[in-house]
């Protein structure tokens, strides 16, 4: 058990003004220390209006979800107490930030390395997921537990890890391929994980992947390419 835990959460954001306010007032109050919005390239008043609601925000100009994540997680080198848990959490308003007592729970009581927050188990809004991203994680989850074998239905953004076991992975993918790479090397290092059901919505605005057939394509690549890189 983890006793009163230093929780903070990274948020990277590309032109989210529209939903970054939801997300932030939705996080448990008391629950977390430090929320860090990665501002990535935004051309809209993101990081404005995190500022405003309370975040540490921070800015990534080279564009990519993993580098956001990336800076989220050097600004956490540099401070001098370090946090026992990192959660990811995305920008638009997809998942249920009031659901993170859940997703860091296996953490606090269970001493598990990784949690993942998984839409497969969960209960999701019709239309939340674009037939592509559902059968991407099938095809994911799947060639996991050939390779890796780990049991996972998801690859959800949405997620908690100890402070200690995501500096030991030596995170590096700047791009689509983040979420998976995770769990790769959870699985390299016999790392503790386990799910748990999150809820899913509509996102608030239009995806930067699934939203357009060339971001779709190049995600499914790069998930691909990841799961066979460090094999």
């Amino acid at each position: 058990m983890i006793d009163n835990p230093y929780i903070a959460v990274i948020i990277p954001a590309f032109n989210e003004q529209d939903s970054i306010e939801y997300v932030l007032k939705d996080i448990p109050k008391g629950l977390v220390q430090e929320v860090i919005v990665v501002d990535n390239a935004s051309s809209d008043k993101t990081a404005q209006t995190a500022v405003e609601n309370g975040a540490t925000v921070l800015s990534e100009l080279r564009k990519g979800y993993g580098s956001a994540c990336l800076k989220g997680m050097e600004y956490l080198k540099t401070q001098t107490t370090k946090p026992d848990i990192v959660v990811f959490l995305d920008a638009d308003y997809s998942d249920h930030p009031d659901e993170m007592n859940k997703v860091v729970a296996p953490i606090i009581d269970q001493d598990v390395d990784l949690v993942i927050g998984s839409r497969a188990l969960g209960q999701k809004e019709e239309g939340s997921m674009m037939p592509q991203q559902v059968f991407g994680n099938w095809l994911a989850t799947s060639l996991l537990k050939v390779l890796y074998r780990v049991n996972y239905t998801d690859l959800g953004p949405f997620r908690a890890v100890k402070y200690d076991k995501l500096m030991a992975i030596k995170m590096e993918d700047t791009n689509f391929g983040w979420t998976v790479e995770m769990q790769v090397k959870a699985a390299q290092h016999q790392l503790k994980y386990c799910e748990v059901p999150v809820s899913y919505r509509k996102r608030i605005g239009v995806s930067k992947i699934t939203g357009t057939l060339k971001g779709t394509v190049m995600a499914g690549y790069k998930i691909i390419w990841t799961l066979l890189k460090y094999r």
